[in-house]
């Protein structure tokens, strides 16, 4: 075989390959498989923007050198301005706007409690400058858009177009971006520059959730401050099946969960 899907030194797996190459940077300069991910994650947010952001929710599924798989849950949960009143006059909550973004952001707080428990596992931490470097880097200097994104653009633009900073982000020069051509998400960049400056922890409880914070109200979204400040990912235990071939794990829900099978052999 020319390929092969096994690697001495450990192998990741993306949607966009920068951003597994992204992971195997870390790997390659001692980092461990969590930071890996961390690192990818950061990628694939400005690499794959149609498909991946840091407005999303995480989850994890991590099997240690020793002991079962810990699951880690980095979903958000609804803002405490999402009522009845809130959605008084609508027959559903809207698919698209403001007031359809009802959930705190998790993704972020999902990269804080994988870097935790990757301390807790007794590895010797890569800064986080380090980890969001290669996506900082993409984000403010730019990106060839892949087909995927441009077809994707072209596909919703009449949906999304004059939701507030679509547009501005998602089609410079008023355009649909040609598939090749540089994409740069410098707002992005900036954010990324304030998770490393200030921590990943300043999402929620720093300055940066000060501003998310004000910039949602203006909008119009159900989501606080307080609710951004009561956001933790949390540990839970996978659901576990023992299967006569080996033993699988799966997510839990909220997430509709991904398995990671532990061959008996």
């Amino acid at each position: 075989m020319i390929q092969s899907n096994m690697a001495p030194l450990g192998m990741a797996v993306t949607p966009h390959h920068l951003a597994s190459e992204s992971a195997l940077a870390v790997l390659r300069e001692g980092g461990n498989a969590l930071e890996a991910m961390v690192a990818a994650a950061a990628t694939i947010a400005v690499v794959y923007p149609h498909m991946n952001g840091l407005g999303g929710d995480g989850f994890w599924l991590v099997v240690p050198p020793k002991g079962d798989p810990i699951a880690i849950d980095a979903s958000g949960a609804a803002g405490a301005l999402a009522h009845l009143d809130f959605y008084h006059g609508e027959s559903h909550i809207p698919h698209r706007g403001p007031k359809a973004a009802l959930t705190v952001a998790g993704t972020v707080s999902g990269w804080h409690e994988a870097l935790t428990l990757a301390k807790e596992l007794g590895a010797t931490p890569l800064p986080v400058t380090r980890l969001l470097r290669d996506a900082i880097r993409y984000a403010a200097d730019g990106i060839p858009v892949t087909a995927s994104q441009a077809a994707a653009t072209a596909a919703k633009q009449h949906e999304l177009q004059h939701q507030p900073g679509f547009a501005a982000t998602y089609l410079p020069d008023g355009t649909v971006p040609a598939a090749g051509s540089r994409f740069t998400q410098p707002a992005l960049a900036n954010t990324l520059s304030v998770l490393c400056e200030q921590g990943l922890e300043s999402f929620y409880r720093g300055e940066l959730a000060h501003h998310l914070a004000r910039e949602m109200s203006a909008l119009g979204m159900p989501i606080t401050l307080e609710d951004l400040q009561k956001q933790h990912a949390r540990r839970c235990t996978p659901l576990h099946l023992a299967h006569s071939e080996g033993d699988i794990w799966n997510m839990t829900p909220p997430t509709q969960g991904w398995c990671r099978w532990l061959s008996s052999g």
